[in-house]
């Protein structure tokens, strides 16, 4: 790299250039997207703006390249790691290709969401990502008027109206109820998230119900207990359906922090799992495996989603015509949390 004095205070796009050797219309090129500059060049360029402290300017870019080099996430919450694996693989898929990430939670409002995309849109984002389907329209209205690529998360959109990257919350909660019942069971509970706008938590109650009502069974309104996500919420909902005269002898859990919540409660109450009671989480999160017992639970595509909505948005950016994937996979993860239903 060319030793480069008498700099100002403000270096340039030209300065830089002269820095690392190279012409100014390479560094434009680097900055815009790296992925068109050789590896060497790159190193170069990057040793310069080190060097030299340059920062460029977002808004001149803007103009110039009618991009923002950035993509908005708008997640439910922050309060746990489960979105967090998506986001962290989605944003290291971007950034190979020279975007960069703006997050932000709505804490499951969808008056927040809807003032935070707009901000986002007015702040020049390039792309979204966004979790599930249950959103003010006029959302959709806005990306579309204004020719911005989106991508749902999450979930699956079987009137193929949205871009979706997700799986089927309905069918993968069907699959874990049904375990159930091939162990035995007849007397259900479960403990969900706020089904109001939520399709996600939604989706996992039609799907337990569905699985139920085949076997002429049903989830009562006195069994169904939705509250925010957490585990003090796991907690209380366990004393409570534990406390009835007809106790359930398996729990759903629609979100795994509830379910870390049960079993911690349990082991104070002094109740057995699960010779008393099986619990079943859902997301397989890192404790599912580490908590005792371990948790029986629905492992979901986080990292798969990330990387593929990744790649999706990217390519809509570079005008390319590319195919969404399939519904992904879910998989059914047994361990020490279930067993067959104490005998009375």
């Amino acid at each position: 790299m060319k030793a480069h004095n008498n700099l100002s205070a403000d270096p340039t796009m030209k300065d830089v250039a002269i820095a690392a050797g190279v012409a100014s219309v390479t560094v434009s090129r680097y900055l815009n997207d790296p992925a068109v500059v050789s590896d060497r060049t790159k190193q170069k360029i990057d040793a310069a703006i080190k060097q030299l402290n340059y920062v460029p300017h977002a808004a001149a870019r803007t103009l110039a390249s009618k991009r923002s080099r950035m993509i908005g996430a708008v997640i439910p919450s922050l309060d746990s790691s489960l979105f967090g694996r998506t986001i962290e693989v989605f944003q290291n898929q971007i950034s190979t290709a020279g975007y960069n990430m703006m997050l932000a939670s709505n804490n499951y409002n969808i008056e927040k969401e809807y003032e935070h995309i707009t901000q986002m849109v007015s702040h020049g984002m390039d792309a979204l990502i966004l979790v599930g389907q249950s959103r003010d329209k006029h959302i959709y209205e806005l990306l579309q008027a204004k020719s911005i690529p989106y991508v749902l998360t999450w979930a699956v959109d079987d009137n193929f109206e949205h871009p979706c990257i997700g799986f089927d919350n309905q069918a993968a909660a069907g699959d874990i109820t049904r375990y159930l019942l091939h162990l035995g069971h007849t007397k259900f509970a479960m403990i969900s998230g706020f089904t109001e706008n939520n399709d996600r938590a939604l989706n996992r109650l039609i799907g337990v119900r569905a699985a139920l009502e085949k076997q002429d069974l049903s989830l009562s309104d006195d069994n169904l207990l939705q509250s925010k996500f957490g585990i003090e919420e796991g907690r209380e909902a366990f004393r409570l359906l534990m406390s009835r005269a007809n106790k359930p002898t398996a729990i759903i859990c629609g979100s795994e922090p509830f379910a870390y919540g049960v079993i911690f409660e349990a082991k104070n109450m002094g109740i057995k799992i699960p010779e008393e009671v099986s619990i079943v989480g859902f997301d397989d999160m890192a404790l599912a495996s580490n908590i005792t017992p371990r948790l029986t639970t629905i492992r979901t595509p986080q990292e798969q989603m990330g990387m593929l909505a990744a790649k999706y948005l990217v390519s809509r950016l570079n005008g390319e015509d590319i195919p969404l994937p399939q519904p992904l996979a879910t998989e059914l993860v047994v361990r020490e949390s279930c067993a067959p239903p104490p005998k009375s």
